[in-house]
């Protein structure tokens, strides 16, 4: 389930193999809009996160942006919206 939409922070030569990659992984199509495997890893930064019954994750994500591409990641190693939500129940101070 989607958190947050991220666009920029990515270089140009980033982007074009991201496209490239989606293109050829795409499962689905909405539109403009692709669902491609969930293989793929990136860490985002944002301003604030908090708890929204608006966002269908439950979660609310300002003014998010991608800070790298994780390649040495895998989807395992990301952390999980139960993860998120647990840690907005128990911030760390």
């Amino acid at each position: 389930m989607p958190v947050a939409k991220a666009s920029s922070g990515l270089s140009d030569p980033e982007i074009l193999e991201l496209d490239g990659w989606i293109r050829r992984h795409t499962v689905q199509k909405f539109g403009p809009v692709r669902a491609v495997e969930p293989v793929q890893v990136f860490e985002l930064t944002f301003e604030g996160i908090a708890l929204s019954p608006r966002h269908r994750s439950g979660i609310a994500v300002r003014f998010p942006r991608i800070a790298r591409w994780r390649r040495d990641k895998t989807p395992e190693d990301a952390d999980t919206l139960e993860g998120v939500k647990a840690f907005l129940a128990h911030p760390l101070l």
